[in-house]
């Protein structure tokens, strides 16, 4: 039987697009070419890893876009690039309205972490949360799993992790937890699989 549920965010709870931000920015700032994407993968990488603040990592990226305009423009572009799994969120909704412990477990940074805590409801429904830019590692690391177990005092064994990353999966249950890969496409396999490993839904 499965006591506990963690969810990932990215591409589970909610879908998400990065080019969204980009062709934005291009936009804003008149750019006909793209920006130099491994610098910026870099940049956010670093800023979901804790290994640079929001402030390092403006100054950073700005550039990249040719952005001259305030920060909390930059920002503004930057952080809407998503789209809520709705299928997905109502049943952490349901789930945690029944009693059942959720929690978040998510590659992320503070900029995006405050904007879906902002935006979007079913965020205030979880119990608690782990994000890699508080964490200082970045998953399929071994260490953020082990944060995750101890701060949240669940059992692995009877935890469901929804992880849309099958490295992400393979970490976890090296940690003990149950996992399942999650397709957005395909949520009524998702669901099933759920079943199977004994979540009452």
């Amino acid at each position: 039987m499965i006591n506990a549920v963690i969810f990932d965010i990215g591409n589970v709870l909610l879908k998400f697009d990065y080019l969204i931000a980009a062709r934005r920015l291009m936009e804003h700032n008149g750019l006909t070419e793209q920006p130099d994407r491994e610098r910026i993968v870099v940049a956010k990488a670093a800023l979901e890893g804790g290994k640079i603040d929001r402030a390092e990592f403006l100054r950073l990226v700005r550039p990249e876009f040719s952005h001259t305009g305030p920060d909390a423009d930059f920002i503004a572009m930057w952080e809407d690039i998503f789209e809520e799994n709705e299928p997905l969120s109502r049943l952490a909704a349901a789930l945690a309205a029944s009693g059942m412990p959720t929690y978040l477990l998510s590659n992320i940074s503070c900029i995006h972490h405050e904007f879906i805590f902002r935006e979007y409801p079913v965020f205030s429904t979880f119990r608690d949360g782990v994000y890699s830019y508080q964490a200082g590692v970045l998953k399929p690391g071994a260490r953020i799993y082990d944060i995750a177990l101890a701060q949240f005092g669940v059992d692995p064994a009877r935890t469901l992790y929804i992880d849309d990353l099958e490295e992400n999966i393979v970490a976890a249950e090296a940690a003990g937890l149950r996992g399942i890969v999650y397709d957005f496409r395909n949520h009524d396999a998702a669901l099933q699989r759920m079943r199977e490993l004994g979540l009452k839904i």
